[in-house]
């Protein structure tokens, strides 16, 4: 499932606090980011719209990088693992441009600070994005239990939260001279010290959360410039995958209007302190602004993270959801009505409430996010903590930009400016904006949340099948796909007559796929037919408008089509095909369940007798993977040429060349030889491919005993993992295709091309690979363009 080093039961207390001091960075170079930016207009003179492009445009930068990061760190060949490098090298650049960044003078002017200023802030979001994306890929793959992964979340928030319990404390060291000198100085101080502690404890999980070597992973797509800037169109696509899931939507949507409405207004905060209850003076509000964010930030270390880890195991993540982000709104209220000029301490006693709203919301969704991963892997055999990582942090960032001009926006809308003296009017707005915001950003997440259905139980049935996915993928494989060596063992002494294929070293791209649609669109004399759509599987009843509808886009190209069943709806296939003036090989399906067997061999004949079959295929592939004995299978074929004798419909059975090879009484049982052969699987480079289709066809000859032979599957695949050299690209696609047609066109032979549509519900069994061997896309669309 990935290539972290604990992957089910308890993680060590150890490994948990790593992952923690690394949120501690993560949480803390943001909170020192908002409390030192008051210093840019309070001191430095910075026009408010200036201070709203540095808040917008390095934020914007951050969550456009994140998803391309995340790409980089999934896919990443190395002795160490996908992640660790990353954290490393994203603390040393936080680290250090934190530290410049605000190395700041009022003698160089306004114009001057504010380039400098961003463009170390964007150094220092880039630094940021390489830290953080696979850092917390790094969390999401630490467990597979459904409670241990609130646990590690919990413990993370806990010691994160200390970030935001310290950093309101620098408001009162900024302020104060005796500490470093003025304002200033002392901001460039703290900088440093900021930058420098807290790199070193982003750079703690890299050194203590082990990982497994990646640097075999074949599954990986190799990170190349043209594959990392060809990474937007997969990023993209990432994307749309991910917010089919509807229980990823749901997550993201609900962050985006908690988090990012608290932070509209977060940063009245201080406002109102210092303009409400002490009427603009901020001497005498004292302590009283750093204790509204430290202490809020102590509730939520000490109360609200125990209490959100103990309800989500108790009641569900769901419920402790819903049960917190209500006590959040009562917190919201409470802070309108006990915000008191004169008596400062009564919203203190708020802030246990309004905390858990924030508190308990990265706890949670983090926890259910690595849940929501689980769901795309059963659906696309992908194993993809980056990118969602990215796309959920992309969705809070993108936010969090929205929310810095928003905020400006809001100030401007009710007359509210800092360092002047205040209508009561203006004031009543920031604070009505304060409470009312946050509690309409929460009510439309719970909202959004409350038909949320990822549950416990479901989450375990999904852990269970992918536990079993892996087993089966570890097991010995038994289709097709798995004939590596056979070739060389038969064929190598037979030889082949002169052939001339197409060279393709002086086509560009662009020709090859002009050449592939001249190909297509003089006709096929065989196309395997794929008829499950988007989110069925072969257990599905197929529907007579789905067939139809397929059958008319492949038409124009083929003369015959080779189904593969006679039950669940495929029966309806040939008869359509024959309808729509199609030739067909028609097949019984043949496994383990004998019922089913009986159900597959009484709808063979019963088609056959309407006329809808050219020739009957008896199974597929049942010998390669033991289904059934080929004493079995003969008798099925016998059976079956008893039941349609007289009708000149031939007989026959389909399996792989190599186990022809081997079953002399299967070929004379068989009126024609239907052979798989793939030189794909046998890990052929795309330039020997079709010497070795010759090859795999000249060893069926030797065996056949001059018995008719069709090529009943062959195909390349476009996208998914290599095997030896053999490489999956629509490239290499487009070329065996152009090539196999041709030599099979001019050599007179009948071969079937696999397949017409990708399938995904393959995924589940064979991996990606498995999908992707249509001449069309899941969603019917032309490919190769």
């Amino acid at each position: 499932m990935s290539n972290n080093q604990t992957k089910s039961g308890k993680v060590p207390m150890g490994q948990k606090i790593a992952f923690g001091l690394g949120m501690l960075a993560n949480q803390m170079f943001p909170a020192a980011l908002g409390i030192f930016m008051v210093v840019l207009i309070q001191n430095y003179e910075f026009p408010t719209w200036m201070w709203g492009i540095l808040f917008f445009l390095p934020r914007i930068f951050d969550s456009i990088t994140d998803p391309i990061m995340g790409f980089i760190s999934d896919n990443t060949r190395s002795i160490w693992g996908r992640r660790r490098q990353y954290v490393l090298l994203g603390a040393l650049i936080m680290g250090i441009s934190f530290s410049l960044l605000w190395q700041l003078y009022v003698v160089d002017g306004v114009s001057y600070n504010f380039t400098y200023f961003l463009i170390w802030s964007l150094v220092f979001y880039l630094g940021l994005t390489i830290f953080s994306v696979p850092y917390v890929a790094m969390g999401y793959e630490m467990s597979d239990d459904f409670h241990e992964r609130t646990n590690i979340m919990a413990t993370a928030q806990w010691i994160g939260q200390w970030a935001w319990v310290i950093a309101p404390w620098f408001w009162v060291v900024m302020y104060d001279d005796s500490w470093f000198g003025d304002t200033t100085e002392t901001t460039r101080t703290l900088g440093i010290w900021v930058g420098v502690i807290f790199a070193v404890c982003a750079m703690i999980p890299a050194f203590f959360i082990k990982s497994k070597s990646t640097i075999d992973d074949d599954t990986l797509t190799p990170l190349t410039l043209k594959t990392i800037g060809g990474s937007l169109k997969e990023i993209i696509e990432n994307f749309k995958e991910a917010f089919k899931i509807e229980q990823f939507r749901k997550l993201c949507f609900s962050t985006f209007l908690i988090y990012n409405a608290f932070n509209v207004v977060a940063g009245f905060s201080f406002f109102i302190v210092v303009y409400y209850l002490f009427n603009g003076d901020a001497g005498a509000a004292g302590l009283w602004p750093t204790l509204l964010g430290s202490i809020g930030a102590l509730s939520t270390t000490f109360l609200v993270i125990p209490i959100v880890a103990k309800l989500s195991g108790t009641v569900g993540k769901k419920k402790a959801f819903m049960i917190s982000q209500g006590i959040s709104v009562l917190g919201y209220i409470m802070l309108w009505f006990l915000f008191v000029p004169g008596k400062p301490y009564l919203f203190l006693f708020a802030l246990p409430f309004f905390s858990f709203g924030i508190g308990s919301l990265f706890t949670l969704m983090m926890s259910m996010t690595s849940d929501v991963i689980d769901i795309d892997e059963l659906n696309t055999g992908k194993r993809r903590e980056g990118v969602f990582g990215a796309i959920y942090w992309w969705m809070v960032k993108f936010g969090f930009a929205i929310a810095g001009l928003l905020t400006g926006a809001i100030m401007t809308l009710v007359g509210f400016v800092p360092d002047t003296v205040n209508s009561e009017a203006s004031i009543t707005g920031i604070r009505l904006f304060y409470s009312g915001l946050p509690i309409l950003g929460t009510l439309g997440a719970m909202l959004i949340m409350r038909g949320y259905n990822l549950t416990e139980e479901r989450s375990l049935e999904i852990s269970a099948e992918l536990v079993k996915r892996k087993i089966l993928k570890n097991a010995p494989k038994t289709s097709s796909g798995y004939g590596a060596g056979n070739l060389a063992a038969l064929g190598l002494d037979i030889p082949l007559s002169d052939y001339k294929s197409i060279d393709f070293s002086n086509l560009s791209e662009k020709g090859i796929a002009n050449l592939f649609s001249k190909t297509l669109h003089n006709g096929l004399k065989g196309l395997c037919f794929s008829p499950y759509t988007e989110g069925q599987d072969a257990n599905d009843v197929l529907s007579e408008l789905q067939i139809s509808r397929r059958m008319d886009i492949i038409k124009p190209y083929t003369t015959s089509i080779r189904s593969f069943s006679c039950t669940n709806g495929n029966e309806l296939i040939p008869q359509i095909a024959k309808q729509k003036g199609l030739k067909t090989i028609v097949g019984a399906w043949i496994g383990k369940d004998k019922n089913r067997n009986e159900k597959e061999i009484e709808g063979l004949i019963r088609l056959a007798k309407l006329g809808a079959v050219d020739i009957a295929a008896v199974g597929n592939e049942v010998l390669l993977r033991g289904d059934v004995s080929e004493a079995e299978i003969i008798e099925y074929i016998n059976r079956v040429k008893k039941e349609l004798e007289g009708l000149n419909i031939p007989v026959c059975y389909v399996d792989t060349y190599y186990e022809y090879s081997k079953r002399p009484n299967l070929v004379d049982a068989s009126d024609i030889i239907l052979a798989n052969c793939y030189p794909f699987w046998e890990g052929s480079s795309i330039e020997d491919a079709l010497l070795q289709l010759r090859q795999i066809y000249a060893i069926t000859e030797k065996i056949a005993k001059g018995k008719e032979i069709i090529i009943s599957e062959t195909g390349w695949p476009s996208q998914g993992e290599a095997v030896q050299k053999a490489d999956p690209t629509k490239l290499n696609a487009m070329k065996y295709f152009i090539q196999t047609q041709e030599w099979a066109q001019n050599e007179n032979i009948t071969m079937f091309h696999f397949s017409s549509f990708d399938e995904s519900w393959k995924v589940k069994i064979e991996g990606e690979l498995g999908a992707r061997w249509g001449i069309w896309d899941k969603d019917e669309k032309m490919k190769y363009n």
